[in-house]
């Protein structure tokens, strides 16, 4: 049985990052990473993928040459964990053994929850943002459409960047207006939640975003079955009393957001809490049960935003914390649940959304009004941000702004 000083589950933003950051803090522990994946993607590009400002392409790298060269890649699937003899058996049968365990294999998409999805998925104009293989497909929707009626659908939380399935929504609605056919498209939100966005301080400034548009909301409008060529869309829908009553539409293009749960191998082993994320304390990142074993990223039972924004302000605590507990130092409980959602409000204006545990504005740069539609982070989404990613974040470099809360505070307190 091979043995690893510490062993990655997850070769995506976070693993990836981990690695290299431990690897920069220690240069010589040993380090692996189990990941099946050739390809690594940006994922945060695929809205603007989508919304015809970017190419998957510029998305896309490949893994190898991402993972420091001294670092272990093992391509494979992980399969079931045994914590109390510290080992990982793979897929292929093989055990791995470890000190310490690192958990990050992301989210998955449930695209069986949407009966019908799967077979009309890439055509019929159903479209997604939410994979590499159907993004560019949003793309060839919307600039071919004209007229009727497009939906757009968000499912239940938690999933990926809450604020995605209304970021394409809006560069969409810019699309229709800027070739003067706006008037000509019914837009409608069809939001299985009960809010347009979790944080007040957010929703209200997007309200007059949706109001701009012409668009219609529906909340508490969950999509439960699709028909494409009949193009008809199902939905259950919540009234006021908690009654369910199931309610057909019509369309001529929808972009769907399928359901999103921690992979299977995580939810049947017993890394996972009873809602199968892996079980986290919320500050240090590490497992409530197992004190080698620590996790960040999307599969986490911490309740901030599933964003990589998050994963950048988790990477250099998780290092420092296995590096404490290796030299018997006690833990940072540093993590505030940053998370950061950069909402493309049209192809030239973003919204930046930063907030932590509990709804805390938290911004980077606190003498802007983050409510703001500003070019200056369109720019940020589409060429500053993906740079930040590629040749800092994943490369395990540190870099920070401090947050200085108190101007928005007194915002929150003027509203």
């Amino acid at each position: 049985m091979k043995h690893h000083t510490l062993l990655i589950v997850g070769g995506g933003a976070a693993g990836v990052s981990v690695a290299n950051n431990m690897r920069r803090q220690n240069k010589d522990i040993d380090i692996a990473i189990i990941e099946p994946s050739e390809k690594h993607y940006y994922q945060p590009g695929f809205t603007i993928v989508g919304g015809g400002a970017y190419t998957l392409q510029q998305a896309t790298r490949n893994e190898g040459d991402l993972i420091n060269p001294t670092v272990h890649w093992i391509k494979e699937y992980a399969d079931t964990f045994q914590p109390d003899e510290n080992t990982v058996t793979m897929r292929n049968g093989e055990q791995l053994s470890y000190d310490y365990l690192v958990v990050c294999p992301g989210l998955q998409l449930d695209w069986d929850k949407i009966e019908g999805l799967k077979e009309t998925l890439g055509k019929n104009n159903v479209c997604s943002n939410y994979s590499p293989d159907t993004c560019e497909y949003t793309w060839e929707c919307i600039k071919s459409f004209s007229s009727g009626v497009a939906l757009f659908t968000q499912p239940p939380m938690p999933i990926k960047c809450a604020g995605a399935p209304q970021k394409i929504m809006y560069l969409a609605a810019d699309r229709f207006r800027k070739k003067k056919c706006l008037d000509s498209i019914d837009i409608e939100f069809c939001n299985a939640g009960p809010v347009l966005f979790g944080i007040p301080f957010f929703a209200e400034a997007l309200k007059k975003v949706v109001l701009e548009y012409g668009i219609k909301t529906n909340f508490n409008t969950n999509l439960i079955a699709i028909d494409g060529p009949a193009k008809l869309a199902t939905f259950e829908t919540t009234d006021h009393e908690g009654i369910k009553h199931q309610v057909t539409k019509s369309f001529d293009m929808i972009h769907v957001t399928p359901s999103q749960s921690a992979p299977d191998f995580i939810k049947k082993s017993p890394l996972a809490n009873a809602g199968g994320w892996v079980d986290l304390n919320d500050k240090t990142l590490q497992h409530n049960k197992y004190p080698n074993i620590f996790g960040l990223g999307d599969a986490g039972s911490t309740p901030n935003a599933k964003t990589a924004a998050a994963v950048r302000k988790q990477v250099p605590i998780l290092v420092d914390n296995i590096l404490n507990l290796i030299n018997q130092r006690s833990l940072n409980e540093s993590y505030d649940g940053y998370g950061s959602c950069p909402l493309t409000t049209s192809l030239s204006t973003v919204m930046l959304a930063e907030f932590g545990y509990g709804g805390k504005v938290t911004p980077s740069f606190p003498l802007l009004d983050p409510r703001k539609n500003r070019f200056i982070w369109w720019l940020g989404k589409k060429i500053g941000f993906p740079w930040m990613y590629w040749h800092l974040m994943i490369k395990g470099y540190r870099f920070d702004i401090p947050h200085k809360a108190s101007y928005i505070q007194n915002l929150i307190k003027e509203d």
